[in-house]
């Protein structure tokens, strides 16, 4: 067993609202390992159970890359900036830092490897994924209250079939990635209308 492996999961990277985030966590040696798994494949409720025990039996952080700088450095160099800060504001240097993946950040001073499907095959990117987003929608949750009608508390902000209707009909908040897209169609769909209109 490896001391001080850390695993890293990003998460919000494909939706159409606020930030990304990314979480870096080291597993005590008395955790139950097969409790993890793949956020995508639990329940929310089972995430949020999991997330305490992961804090509880872990040193972990979680870190986020703005709504402003995914606009300014694209989705992909933002989620590498967000898993970059998560693992620097770990409290223990990680002796190797796996990542979910097929890219890893620039960082000097530390050994990086990226594992496709980690999220899958390493209890701790695993831990890492539930985490970074149970934390994500909590977020997301409290960014609704203030926007309500896109139903951010069930979508996180992805694409949905409910959500881009909403956008439609409503219009875009100042949390959408207005260079996404779904949101970027539907702008210039907007503007294009506009523009026959004034004529």
């Amino acid at each position: 067993m490896i001391k001080f492996l850390a695993g890293v999961d990003e998460v919000g990277r494909g939706s159409l609202v606020g930030p990304v985030f990314a979480a870096a966590v080291i597993l005590n040696n008395n955790i139950d390992k097969k409790k993890l798994k793949d956020s995508k494949k639990l329940s929310r409720n089972n995430r949020e159970n999991l997330e305490k025990y992961i804090k509880e039996n872990s040193k972990w952080s979680i870190a986020s890359a703005s709504l402003k700088e995914i606009e300014k450095l694209n989705i992909l160099n933002a989620s590498l900036l967000a898993m970059k800060r998560a693992i620097k504001k770990l409290k223990i240097k990680p002796k190797i830092v796996m990542i979910d993946g097929n890219r890893i950040p620039k960082m000097k001073n530390y050994n990086l490897k990226y594992i496709i499907k980690g999220d899958q095959k390493i209890p701790e990117i695993s831990a890492a994924s539930i985490i970074a987003k149970v934390s994500r929608d909590r977020l997301l949750k409290k960014m609704g209250m203030k926007n309500t009608g896109y139903s951010w508390e069930k979508n996180s902000g992805y694409g949905t079939r409910y959500h881009l209707s909403a956008i439609k009909k409503l219009g875009i908040t100042k949390y959408h990635r207005k260079k996404f897209k779904p949101i970027h169609n539907i702008l210039s769909l907007k503007n294009s209308r506009l523009q026959k209109d004034s004529k």
